[in-house]
């Protein structure tokens, strides 16, 4: 393999734009040359092609990634899946079949079942795939997560997640499956779960992974309560309890209802400190004897970083990627376990919900009435939104065990008994 990769990404519009925007600025550093590529409507991204100088760069341009897979698969070292969920299973099995690995976006699927055939699938390969969760490659966190490891803060005792990014109303009609449950029968569960803040949930299985490094927590049981504030089929805000293999606890509070900045903190909490990460800010070490210890966070692009990563990996400069197929079993199961557990989507109480006009941006949100508070409630002290009103009943508590109710629950909810 020569020290330039060459890639082949499939899609040309939403988030594969800024694939195609990183892969070009790598190009000009001589660490990826650009192939080929894909889109059903490429005849309509004649700007963006030559904003990025396809001509020019000799790319090749199709309709088909199995067309673009038939021509060009003897000349690339690994290709780019940045597509809707519920093609990332069929379009992996295309290129893996040709021993091709793949850089997958985050989620690989929300299927469970449908993750062990990838898993199965990725043994074809010419080396295993990498999947795009954006921040395991942090130094800052990766040192912070062997700080852990050596038991400087002492055992961990639990965790929690709280994020909030308030969308408006039209982020939910940007393309056919967002906020959607199903898609022509097949499972997508778009949500800021499994998706939009899916990065976040993946960092919380880190912190509490051991033995080593590189490793994600077990989920031992899940209680959760699902919401939605916006008109979707899926759920847009989430609470989530897992109980861990190891002992401790996480809990997560997330949303995309609401209104003005958006906020996510991660914390862990040790026997003799309590960490919170900031994505883009600061980390914050609090120590049980009054200490206190701050780390400042470092500029890093992670679309970037880890087409960089994945690259040493594929060369054979370090051992593994930074996340795997197998690496993001641990967030798949504690989403369907979610959602068995909580067993339907109830809306938010009506009487609690507010449209406000950005006048900025003169589009339309959701806020929730004493939304923050509700979120503090739940993570500090377990208070869940039913014992407030919004719901009815509570989450069962679910083991994976119960993983094979999944489908039928998702159908169930999606009204396709």
């Amino acid at each position: 393999m020569s020290h330039t990769l060459r890639v082949g990404i499939i899609g040309m519009g939403g988030f594969a734009g800024s694939h195609h925007t990183t892969v070009a600025r790598l190009e000009e550093r001589g660490a990826l040359k650009l192939v080929c590529t894909c889109d059903p409507r490429a005849a309509e991204f004649g700007s963006e092609r030559e904003a990025l100088r396809f001509a020019a760069r000799g790319v090749r341009v199709f309709n088909d990634y199995r067309s673009m897979l038939d021509a060009c698969a003897g000349e690339l070292d690994y290709v780019a899946i940045p597509t809707p969920i519920h093609l990332h299973a069929e379009m992996h099995e295309a290129v893996t079949a040709r021993g091709i690995p793949t850089y997958l976006e985050k989620p690989p699927t929300l299927d469970h079942a449908e993750l062990d055939r990838m898993i199965a699938a990725d043994t074809r390969a010419r080396k295993s795939s990498m999947v795009g969760f954006n921040f395991i490659v942090e130094r800052s966190r990766q040192a912070l997560k062997e700080r852990l490891l050596s038991g400087e803060f002492g055992a961990i005792r639990g965790g929690t997640l709280g994020a909030v990014w308030p969308r408006p109303s039209e982020y939910f009609t940007r393309n056919g499956w967002s906020g959607r449950l199903l898609v022509d029968g097949r499972i997508v569960l778009d949500s800021c779960f499994g998706n939009t803040m899916a990065h976040f949930v993946h960092n919380m299985l880190f912190w509490t992974g051991t033995p080593g490094l590189y490793s994600w927590a077990e989920i031992a049981a899940v209680r959760a309560e699902l919401y939605r504030a916006h008109g979707i089929e899926g759920a847009d805000t989430f609470f989530v309890e897992a109980d861990l293999v190891s002992g401790c606890t996480l809990r997560f509070a997330l949303s995309l209802a609401g209104s003005g900045p958006g906020t996510s903190t991660e914390t862990v909490i040790c026997d003799r400190a309590v960490l919170k990460y900031a994505v883009g800010g600061q980390i914050e070490i609090s120590w049980k004897d009054g200490r206190s210890e701050r780390i400042s966070g470092e500029p890093f692009d992670g679309l970037e970083e880890n087409h960089l990563a994945f690259g040493r990996y594929l060369r054979g400069e370090i051992p593994r990627p930074a996340t795997t197929l197998e690496d993001s079993r641990p967030l798949v199961v504690l989403n369907d376990l979610a959602h068995i557990s909580s067993g339907s989507i109830a809306p938010i109480p009506a009487h609690l919900v507010s449209h406000e006009l950005d006048a900025k941006e003169q589009k339309d949100y959701l806020a929730v009435s004493d939304f923050a508070r509700v979120v503090d409630q739940f993570l500090s002290r377990g208070v869940w939104p039913s014992y407030l009103g919004w719901r009815r009943d509570n989450g069962e508590v679910v083991t994976p065990s119960d993983l094979p109710r999944f489908g039928a629950v998702v159908r169930a909810m999606a009204g396709r008994l």
